[in-house]
């Protein structure tokens, strides 16, 4: 980084430092100019004015290139300085949230907002920001979605709090900030009316769940693919694609019949990762079926033929390491499509995973416990999809229950009617 240099300019003339007048106490301002970071990282030339007396502009090239140097926190600070400063000091989080933040960081929030002073950067930036942003396109060409829009604002608000306890700012310009309502999707099951119009149209639901026919018939397709125990587990017990892939034959017990949960993998800066489950009631023990414990069985057998057990993972590459959460998604979204059926995404197979407990008349509170929430309002809201049949019994079961009403209220009024045809009369004749 050089030096700052300092110099006087007005705007009365074209030749600006060449104005006669310069030399004049009251005429002009001070300028002064020096190389910093950029928010893209490389260095540019940063030129500041409207400064009183050159002592006063030598002071904020100075606190700018404060600013600048690693580890120092400034009040001179932009928006992009504070932002990478805030990264590199953040406290422990998960390696996952981490990239989420710097993800949000380097692709919108330096891109938007990193030029801005951080002092001044007011609710009026934040506004013509987030409403670009709401026009912004991913790279496959799709707007991005209100709830990827809440992340950003969250990263952007978690930083300028911890400005506040630095002491750099006064307020939070994101606190009050309003955003589109995002939604939570409720999925969608694949009747036959669904699939027919996705057939016609290729529209379908956010979020879909096969009914127990499709997901029979998928099972049966995938049934040779070495992966077949994984898609298994996806399926019937829920499982995420994180846990499935950190899954190690110390955490199976094959003779209790039972699965615990304590760890999964994460992808991040192109390394995987062992973290805990994402959240404490993540941690969970799941019982397994005889099926299911037959299926592992096999896959352990083939895994020792193969020499691939010895780093005790349950699923892994041909090479016996350990497999990657994304490779799943992608491996997932190829046998769909190749299986002919109506398309689901891999952690659809947790919705569909629930309702199909649900549909054999498993209990709400063992359906939470066997996802790992802690709350069983979220299981309820969001991963218990009713499958078709669950409709037709509701349907059933209630109009059982009002025709047998009718039925007994329809016998009692018969009855009282002839007791009262049969009572004698008391009324004189006419």
């Amino acid at each position: 980084m050089g030096e700052p240099v300092v110099y006087k300019r007005c705007g009365c003339s074209a030749q600006d430092r060449a104005c006669p007048f310069l030399a004049d106490e009251d005429h002009g301002s001070w300028y002064f100019a020096i190389q910093v970071l950029g928010p893209n990282g490389r260095k540019e030339r940063v030129r500041r004015g409207g400064f009183q007396a050159a002592e006063h502009a030598m002071q904020a090239a100075r606190e700018l290139a404060a600013a600048d140097s690693p580890g120092s926190v400034s009040a001179a600070f932009t928006v992009a300085q504070w932002l990478r400063h805030w990264l590199t000091t953040l406290q422990p989080v998960r390696e996952r949230t981490r990239q989420g933040y710097a993800d949000h960081v380097r692709i919108h929030l330096i891109p938007g907002l990193g030029r801005i002073p951080l002092g001044e950067l007011g609710p009026v930036d934040l506004r013509r920001f987030f409403a670009s942003l709401v026009q912004r396109r991913t790279r496959y060409g799709k707007a991005l979605s209100p709830s990827t829009v809440q992340r950003i604002h969250a990263t952007l608000r978690a930083a300028l709090n911890e400005a506040i306890r630095e002491g750099l700012i006064d307020t939070n310009p994101a606190r009050r900030l309003r955003l589109p309502r995002t939604r939570r999707p409720h999925a969608q099951v694949w009747t036959r009316s669904r699939v027919t119009v996705w057939q016609a149209t290729g529209q379908r639901p956010a979020v879909a769940v096969w009914t127990t026919e499709y997901l029979t018939a998928f099972l049966d397709y995938v049934r040779e693919d070495a992966l077949y125990p994984l898609w298994w587990l996806a399926a019937l017990r829920g499982l995420r694609r994180g846990e499935l892939a950190g899954l190690r034959w110390v955490d199976i017990g094959l003779e209790v019949r039972e699965l615990t949960v304590v760890q999964q993998l994460i992808h991040v800066n192109g390394r995987l990762h062992v973290v805990p489950p994402k959240s404490e009631a993540s941690q969970r023990t799941i019982a397994l079926d005889t099926e299911t414990i037959r299926l592992l069985r096999r896959h352990q057998q083939r895994q020792r033929q193969k020499g691939l057990d010895v780093a005790g993972w349950v699923f892994t590459r041909e090479d016996g390491q350990p497999i990657r959460p994304d490779y799943l998604t992608y491996r997932f979204r190829y046998l769909v499509a190749a299986s002919g059926l109506p398309p689901v995404r891999l952690h659809d197979l947790r919705h569909g995973a629930a309702s199909t407990a649900l549909a054999a008349h498993v209990d709400l509170r063992t359906v939470q416990g066997q996802l790992g929430h802690a709350s069983i309002v979220l299981t309820s809201d969001t991963y218990t999809s009713v499958l078709p049949e669950l409709h037709h019994e509701a349907a059933e079961a209630t109009a059982r229950l009002v025709m047998s009403t009718a039925r007994r209220t329809g016998h009692r009024l018969r009855k009282r009617t002839l007791r009262l045809r049969r009572r004698p009369t008391n009324r004189p004749p006419r």
